[in-house]
C-alpha cells in the first residue's frame, strides 16, 4: 500500500492541458488598460528613458497608436498630457483646445470603439507640479476641485468615455459626479484613484510626464504606504460620492491592498501597474538578470489573484503578443 495520501495534487500539473484546465486565475486581453503619453507638436514619437518601449506621442503619432491598441483588442488606453506651457493653476488642463482634449477628439474619430480614459489632475499642468491650487506653501483642497470640475468637463465635452481623477482632494468624485450629471453626461462613468498611496515607485512616470513637484513632496495628499484601514476608507467615501470604479495604484507593493477593497466592496477595482515597477523589470532583462515575458506575466498575474478585475500597464501591447504565443 502506498505511503502517500490517496489526493496527489501533482496529478493536475502533470502537463500543459491539465494546468489550462486547472487554473484558477486567467488573465487576457480583456483586463488590459494602457497608458500613453501625448504632447503637442507634428510626427513626433519621443522614446521615455526610464521607460523602454514607451513615448511621448503627438496626437497624429498617438492615433497611429491607438490604432494598433484596437488591432490588438486592448479596449481601453488612459491619456495624460504634457502641456506647451505651465502656469500656477494648470489652466491647459481645462483648455477646451489643450493637448488631451485635442487628443481625444482625434482618437474618437479615428478609433471611435477605442475607450478612451482621461487622467484628471494638474500635476503636469502646474509650474509647480503640485496636483493643486497652491497657497503659501499648502496645496487647497476645496479650490482645487472647481479646477478638476473644470478639467472633467473639458475631457467629457471632447468625447472622453471615462473620467479618472488621480489627484487625491477630499470630495472630488462627489463633485465631479454631480457637475457630469449637471452637464447632461450622466452616463460618464468615474474611476477614482481611491487609494493613492505616496509611493517611491512614481520616479519614471516623472520624467514621462514631466510632473515632479519644484518643492516638498505630495504626502499630504496622497496616502500613506504603511496605512491600509485608511485606504478602505478612502474607497468607502469614493463609493458614496457616487464612484463606478475603484483604483489601487501603485499594484505590487499593494496587493493586499486590492485584495481587502475586492473583499469588502465587492466594486470594480483597477489596479495600477506603475512606470517603477515597469522600469524595474525592462532594467533586470536588459541585463540579462531575468526572462522579461515570464516574470512580467507572474507579476501581472498576482494583481489580477490579488482581486484586480482590470489593470493599467505599459505591458499591455507585450502581454498580448505573450499570450498569444
Amino acid at each position: 500500500m502506498s505511503v502517500f495520501p490517496i489526493y496527489r495534487p501533482r496529478r493536475l500539473r502533470a502537463n500543459l492541458n491539465i494546468r489550462r484546465l486547472v487554473q484558477e486565475t486567467q488573465l487576457s486581453v480583456d483586463d488590459l488598460i494602457y497608458p500613453m503619453f501625448v504632447v503637442h507638436g507634428e510626427n513626433t514619437a519621443i522614446e521615455i528613458s526610464s521607460m523602454p518601449g514607451c513615448y511621448q506621442y503627438s496626437v497624429d503619432k498617438l492615433v497611429d497608436a491607438a490604432m494598433e491598441l484596437a488591432s490588438l483588442g486592448i479596449p481601453a488606453t488612459i491619456l495624460f498630457g504634457i502641456p506647451e506651457s505651465k502656469d500656477s493653476h494648470g489652466s491647459e488642463a481645462y483648455a477646451e483646445d489643450g493637448i488631451v482634449q485635442q487628443a481625444v477628439r482625434a482618437i474618437k474619430e479615428a478609433v471611435p470603439d477605442l475607450l478612451v480614459i482621461t487622467d484628471v489632475c494638474l500635476c503636469e499642468y502646474t509650474d509647480h507640479g503640485h496636483c493643486g491650487v497652491i497657497e503659501n506653501g499648502e496645496v487647497l483642497n476645496d479650490p482645487t476641485l472647481d479646477l478638476l470640475v473644470k478639467e472633467s468637463i473639458s475631457h467629457a465635452h471632447a468625447g472622453a468615455d471615462l473620467i479618472a481623477p488621480s489627484d487625491m482632494m477630499d470630495g472630488r468624485v462627489g463633485a465631479i459626479r454631480y457637475a457630469l450629471d449637471e452637464e447632461g453626461y450622466d452616463h460618464i462613468p468615474i474611476m477614482a484613484y481611491s487609494a493613492k498611496y505616496a509611493s517611491a515607485f512614481y520616479g519614471p512616470f516623472r520624467e514621462a510626464a514631466e510632473s515632479a513637484p519644484q518643492f516638498g513632496d505630495r504626502r499630504s495628499y496622497q496616502m500613506d504606504p504603511a496605512n491600509v484601514e485608511e485606504a478602505l476608507r478612502e474607497v468607502a467615501l469614493d463609493i458614496e460620492e457616487g464612484v463606478d470604479i475603484v483604483m489601487v495604484k501603485p499594484a505590487l507593493a499593494y496587493l493586499d491592498v486590492i485584495h481587502q477593497v475586492k473583499s469588502e466592496f465587492q466594486m470594480p477595482v483597477a489596479a495600477y501597474n506603475v512606470s517603477g515597477e515597469y522600469a524595474m523589470v525592462k532594467a533586470a532583462a536588459q541585463n540579462g538578470w531575468i526572462d522579461e515575458k515570464r516574470v512580467a506575466l507572474e507579476l501581472l498575474m498576482s494583481i489580477k489573484r490579488a482581486g484586480a478585475d482590470m489593470i493599467l500597464t505599459y505591458f499591455a501591447k507585450s502581454v498580448v503578443e505573450w499570450l498569444d504565443h
